[in-house]
């Protein structure tokens, strides 16, 4: 199954280079770790002449590419949280953070 993992972020105010040093050196890499997970990038907004409105509620976004069953990679995700192999930044602004799954249409 082709899907892919969106984490839309923001840092707390003040600390953006504190939050990139933690999800570029630790925290990319902990997701990967994850049964399920191939490999992730991260991407910052990009000033653009296409408006649409104002600035974006957030400033970055991870792309994790899937293989499997999203559900059961969501879980392993979860498990790994609960046992503290995957670890969040107090820099991390957790009130805009967004994280959906997304599946490539015609795909079971």
């Amino acid at each position: 199954m082709n899907s892919k993992m969106l984490v839309f972020s923001n840092a707390v105010a003040g600390q953006d280079d504190a939050f990139n040093d933690w999800y570029d050196n630790v925290h990319l890499a902990e997701v990967v770790e994850v049964p399920g997970v191939i490999k992730g990038e991260r991407y910052e907004i990009a000033p653009s002449a296409l408006g649409g409105g104002g600035e974006p509620p957030h400033r970055y976004l991870a792309v994790y590419e899937l293989s499997g069953d999203p559900d059961e990679v969501a879980k392993a995700f979860g498990a790994k949280a609960a046992t503290g192999e995957i670890k969040l930044s107090p820099t991390l602004d957790m009130s805009t953070l967004s994280v959906q799954i997304w599946r490539a249409r015609g795909t079971d």
